[in-house]
């Protein structure tokens, strides 16, 4: 099996052919990387907006060995629901056939380490979401293992990207602010990890460019810090005052927006640095703030 892949991986193709399934944030970030090299590009949508086609659960593909024939590299930004993966499920026998096909990278959450009180984990770190709070940790984990089984099966060139929060532009602590939206929500020793989407996106760039097949990759930056500090930050660049602190267990929080601070961790992301060469262009939120500042 190990040699079949090593052969997917070293086929030479002419022309590079991305697709996404879930064209987002994430994705939006990456393309204009891939469009300056005379990529060709398309993915999906739930509704296919724009030039994307449609796909859900419950409206696959129409016609995939047509619509992916010529595909190279697959992004795969679709989260699992409660009956799996949506793309694995629907499609994963399609893929498996794809002449080209030289490397998939699955877009996972560095929400399936669970909690650390704080404390490091990294990739070889046993996975142990919070089931108590909610059932994303597990789902999660579940597409995760079976996309690499699959990949494993038929040969195929899979990468998993455990992500921190991301931010960027239109999605940061400045627009919170400038929108009234801002809360400066205080737990104590309480931290986060965070990941700009330009760094992000160079992260796929490089994995896409040195194929390792099985690799799990964190994807953030080189500081993890209590969010209520990045809102401070953000408020001081715009002269203004912060919002007040407000304590956890009292900020009335919904379910989802509490899950987030359910666990606690510092997650290390030495493997992006040390075996995909990449040099984030932005290692803490202040970096990642003043330029986002600079550009609005």
């Amino acid at each position: 099996m190990l040699g079949r892949t090593a052969a997917r991986v070293a086929v030479a193709v002419a022309n590079n052919n991305f697709f996404c399934f879930g064209m987002g944030y994430s994705a939006q970030a990456l393309i204009p990387r891939l469009l300056e090299q005379n990529w060709m590009v398309a993915g999906t949508s739930r509704d296919g907006e724009g030039n994307s086609l449609p796909f859900s659960r419950a409206n696959p593909l129409s016609e995939p060995h047509g619509q992916l024939c010529d595909v190279t590299h697959i992004l795969l930004s679709i989260p699992p629901d409660d009956a799996g993966d949506p793309v694995l499920d629907c499609h994963g026998d399609d893929l498996a056939t794809l002449p080209k096909l030289c490397w998939l990278g699955y877009l996972s959450t560095t929400g399936v380490y669970g909690d650390h009180g704080g404390g490091w984990v990294d990739e070889a770190t046993p996975l142990a979401p919070i089931h108590k709070i909610s059932t994303r940790g597990q789902r999660r984990v579940a597409a995760e293992t079976a996309w690499l089984h699959w990949a494993e099966r038929h040969g195929l060139a899979m990468h998993v990207f455990r992500l921190a929060g991301i931010y960027g532009p239109g999605r940061n602590a400045l627009e919170n602010l400038r929108r009234g939206r801002a809360r400066r929500i205080v737990k104590p020793g309480h931290v986060f990890s965070r990941i700009h989407v330009d760094d992000l996106a160079a992260v796929l760039a490089a994995s896409m460019a040195k194929p390792n097949p099985g690799a799990i990759y964190n994807v953030c930056d080189d500081e993890a810090a209590p969010p209520q500090d990045v809102i401070a930050h953000a408020a001081e660049l715009l002269g203004r005052l912060p919002p007040p602190e407000v304590p956890f267990d009292q900020a009335e929080l919904s379910p989802m927006a509490a899950s987030f601070y359910g666990d606690n961790k510092r997650v290390r992301n030495d493997r992006i640095k040390d075996e995909l060469g990449v040099r984030l262009k932005y290692p803490d939120y202040r970096a990642g703030l003043a330029a986002l500042l600079r550009g609005f």
